[in-house]
């Protein structure tokens, strides 16, 4: 199946939430009401049904795990690093950035595209798991870093701050219940494991959905705002070259170092090719730092990885 169908499917379920909120069609919150179910009910059991039909081998793709997670790492170290270069002492600005250019959204809108791309695969969900977890690390590295920039008077140390922002998490909590039932080869009642796996089926609608409200909602509070101010759109230009372009590559290298290769290394290049999730956003609007340039990025970004993706799943599936 071409990309392009898959896209085309995401996006029109994206397209029609931002008409819905344009139009007025349901109430001003629809968008965090949808967002909260999918974030702490649909996603963390679509991740544990799925987890846990799984054996654990298949689930433990080391290779996979490694590659990706490299490839994420220094493309969030290198940004950091240009960012301070540009910016000489401004640690919390470096760290938006860096995780702008890293943090994919590869559970809202990864696992729906996954699920149409590699249809009846349940690896498409692993890997999509995989790479959610590991983007979940990512931003606990970037909150600490937050924290340690902006609070002189924070309460807890580091790794606590890190260790709670991960065990919060409730993909993180959906996926290791998931992985625990696999290892322990736990057999779940058909009924339940049927009423999980419909409460997963609900999430990507719904995710989908939900982003296009959001984005109704980012655009018009962007639409005064200096995006077409030349420092302005070559930071974007910038951070989305890392993010859809760089990385992506990256990755495609790392996994094959790490012998991956088939559907899991098409998998991989995908997820880290998508847009930046929203949820850097709402940590840039929390500790009140990039907020709008992240607003204006994910806009930017979501927009483009509507053409580069194809490039890139084509190139991918090439040499794959």
């Amino acid at each position: 199946m071409t990309i392009l169908t898959p896209l085309f499917a995401v996006f029109g379920i994206m397209l029609l939430g931002t008409l819905v909120q344009k139009l007025k069609l349901l109430p001003v919150d629809t968008d965090q009401v949808l967002n909260q179910y999918v974030y702490y009910i649909a996603f963390p059991a679509i991740m544990l049904i799925a987890l846990a039909q799984q054996p654990i081998g298949k689930i433990l793709q080391w290779g996979f795990i490694a590659g990706y997670s490299t490839a994420m790492v220094i493309t969030y170290l290198v940004c950091l690093g240009l960012s301070l270069l540009a910016n000489p002492k401004q640690h919390a600005v470096a760290a938006i950035r860096a995780l702008n250019a890293t943090f994919g959204n590869t559970a809202f809108i990864g696992i729906p595209l996954l699920i149409i791309l590699f249809p009846q695969q349940q690896s498409a969900l692993v890997a999509a798991a995989i790479a959610s977890l590991l983007s979940v690390l990512m931003f606990a590295v970037a909150l600490v870093s937050m924290e340690l920039a902006t609070n002189t008077q924070r309460q807890h140390h580091a790794l606590v701050i890190m260790a709670m922002a991960v065990g919060k998490n409730p993909i993180v909590i959906g996926s290791l219940i998931g992985v625990s039932i696999s290892a322990l080869e736990i057999k779940l009642p058909s009924g339940l494991a049927l009423m999980i796996q419909q409460i997963g089926n609900t999430s990507s609608p719904c995710a989908l959905f939900a982003i296009g409200m959001v984005l109704a909602k980012a655009m018009r509070y962007q639409k005064d705002s200096s995006v077409f101010s030349p420092k302005n759109f070559i930071e974007l230009s910038l951070i989305n070259l890392f993010k859809l372009a760089i990385q992506p590559a990256l990755v495609y290298f790392m996994l094959n170092r790490f012998g991956v290769s088939g559907d899991y290394l098409i998998m991989g290049v995908i997820l880290s090719a998508l847009p930046t999730a929203a949820s850097v956003y709402l940590l840039a609007q929390r500790y009140n730092t990039q907020a709008s340039t992240s607003a204006q990025g994910i806009l930017f970004g979501t927009l483009v990885t509507f053409f580069s993706l194809p490039i890139l799943e084509s190139l991918v599936r090439t040499h794959a």
